[in-house]
């Protein structure tokens, strides 16, 4: 699938939120995930996710993703 540009169209998704541990990826309350959004590509979605990343950077707990949703979508890309 391609965009308007003619580019192929990559969706990518940014969330995150509080960690229990340091050490792993799940979240201490799932109600309070901070879903930053889908972008169209993984320049677009990385430019999100360094901007939340920064925001929260005081709180050693909170980390945000970057998932390749192109890729669940399309396996055998």
């Amino acid at each position: 699938m391609t965009t308007a540009t003619g580019k192929p169209q990559l969706l990518h998704l940014v969330f995150g939120g509080e960690l229990t541990s340091l050490e792993g990826t799940e979240f201490k309350d799932l109600s309070k995930i901070d879903v930053v959004g889908i972008f169209p590509d993984y320049a677009s979605a990385h430019a999100a996710w360094k901007a939340k990343a920064q925001q929260t950077v005081d709180s050693a707990q909170t980390r945000y993703f970057v998932v390749h949703l192109h890729r669940l979508l399309d396996p055998s890309s």
